[in-house]
């Protein structure tokens, strides 16, 4: 299986969105999605799962969780928009964390792409940045890996140009 992962578009589809994530299986979005036409973009393009974030309104909060959580190829998945990163999850986070705890957790929100892997959990944490134009960030980016038979594999990090 093949992920396009992106997150904080803030309204805004880059056109090389749709060259990227050409091979994926599925399009994973960490929220803050801004409005109804990107989810309509991207589901019309590939299967898609999206989270909402805080700056989603209520029809996207109708149509995209606040949370995901699900097994892709024996891999235990959790998709938040604003979760923190290893060693600095926010409360809430880090309580569920501790009670059952997936292989990847997925989150937003910062605009900082970071993927960490918390050896004290066992789990890899995945932030693919923002991939819109609004925000402090210097591009735009996104990720691209496999699952296969429960392993994470072929991890791609996708820049693009803010302007």
């Amino acid at each position: 299986m093949k992920i396009g992962l992106l997150s904080d578009t803030h309204s805004y589809l880059h056109p090389k969105v749709f060259e990227h994530f050409k091979e994926c299986d599925e399009i994973w979005h960490a929220g803050d999605i801004g409005s109804e036409e990107v989810i309509d973009k991207l589901n019309a393009f590939k299967p898609t799962k999206a989270v909402y974030g805080n700056i989603d309104n209520h029809k996207i909060r109708s149509i995209c969780p606040k949370d995901l959580r699900f097994n892709c190829q024996g891999v235990d998945v959790w998709i938040t928009h604003i979760g923190g990163y290893p060693y600095k999850y926010t409360p809430a986070i880090r309580e569920e964390l501790d009670k059952n705890c997936p292989k990847l957790f997925i989150c937003g929100h910062s605009h900082i792409l970071k993927v960490i892997y918390d050896k004290n959990r066992d789990l890899l944490h995945m932030n693919p940045g923002a991939a819109g134009k609004y925000g402090i960030h210097k591009s735009i980016t996104m990720l691209r890996f496999d699952i296969i038979n429960g392993d994470i594999k072929n991890l791609e990090l996708i820049e693009l140009d803010k302007n």
